[in-house]
């Protein structure tokens, strides 16, 4: 295949840069899921970590290269996963971690964040609101700024998923990975690609976000104005180019998703799997119930890579799946907007 940013040696090396906290974390099949979805279901599991995400395999491998060069700040934007995975791998190794995020950004992920020691601005917009202040405090300050997606090492570290996922037996024949940025697509794209190229990956994004999806489709970079999805943690509205022309590479689907289907897909996962899981983690869930007939027959990965979720929302949210099938983005609450 064509080179992207990631390389295999690389993301192996990552691993030994990752807390093992983060590392093999379980995947296995969940059977109550599939007579709701006509398809075997098997669940990664990012969410049994001290950050409830992925995100602190991308920066513990940041934070130890920071800490390895003498650098003592840093400072990034997010919507909420990975300013909390920064804060405690920073913690860790002495980092003074600053962490930019939209104040419409759900309380909880804030809440632990500041928890977490990182030092906590808001701003009255959304998360590319957030990211150019972020770039603008690095620059002022004159600090490392981490980028998701862009900073390969949070795309390496989150490929280190991956590999753990080619290592699986049996094998599987698709995996679904929610696309927001696109560290998690591209990194665990590039590895599956790379070294199971018979599995199609497909990333899946909400209807209310599709900057990325729209962007992937037409092969150049694709904006909106705005977002409208409860999905807080993939809700970008500008793609980056880079991160684009790896996803190109590596992902073979790339689709969109109803809110109601998100909020039917944690309601399954509560009800079948036992889990808790935010809006993002839901969506491979959503996209099996929007195409079963793609899926039927197949042996299918989903990986619920966070967790944290504002608890009041979420038992509107998965109250309004009981008892309605779903609710509109707009009676759930949906978020203006939102990224990493």
């Amino acid at each position: 295949m064509r080179k992207t940013r990631l390389d295999i040696d690389r993301i192996r090396a990552a691993r030994r840069a990752i807390d093992p906290i983060f590392l093999d974390t379980p995947l296995y099949r969940c059977e109550a899921l599939e007579p709701g979805l006509g398809c075997a279901v098997s669940i990664k599991l990012e969410t049994a970590n001290p950050v409830r995400s992925f995100k602190g395999r991308g920066t513990e491998v940041i934070a130890s290269r920071l800490a390895d060069s003498g650098e003592r700040a840093v400072v990034c934007a997010s919507a909420g996963n990975l300013g909390q995975a920064l804060a405690w791998s920073g913690r860790g190794r002495g980092l003074d971690v600053t962490v930019v995020a939209s104040r419409f950004a759900p309380a909880a992920k804030l809440d632990r964040i500041r928890a977490l020691g990182a030092k906590l601005e808001l701003v009255d917009g959304d998360f590319d609101m957030a990211r150019e202040r972020a770039a603008a405090l690095a620059r002022n300050d004159g600090i490392r700024l981490v980028e998701d997606s862009l900073d390969i090492e949070t795309c390496e570290g989150a490929a280190t998923v991956g590999l753990e996922l080619v290592r699986a037996t049996p094998t599987f024949d698709a995996v679904l990975i929610a696309l927001g940025g696109g560290a998690l697509a591209t990194g665990v794209g590039r590895v599956v690609k790379a070294m199971a190229p018979g599995v199609e990956v497909i990333c899946v994004q909400p209807l209310g976000a599709p900057a990325m999806t729209h962007s992937w489709r037409e092969r150049r970079v694709v904006t909106t104005d705005s977002t409208n999805t409860i999905a807080d943690g993939v809700a970008g509205r500008r793609p980056i180019p880079a991160v684009l022309d790896d996803l190109l590479l590596v992902a073979d689907d790339a689709v969109l998703v109803r809110e109601t289907s998100i909020i039917a897909g944690m309601r399954m996962l509560l009800d079948h799997a036992g889990l808790v899981v935010e809006p993002s983690a839901a969506l491979g869930i959503a996209a099996i119930l929007e195409d079963r007939d793609r899926f039927a027959g197949r042996h299918v990965v989903t990986i619920v890579c966070g967790s944290n979720v504002d608890v009041d929302a979420y038992h509107r949210w998965v109250g309004a799946a009981g008892a309605a099938g779903a609710a509109p983005a707009s009676a759930a609450g949906a978020a203006p907007a939102g990224g990493s």
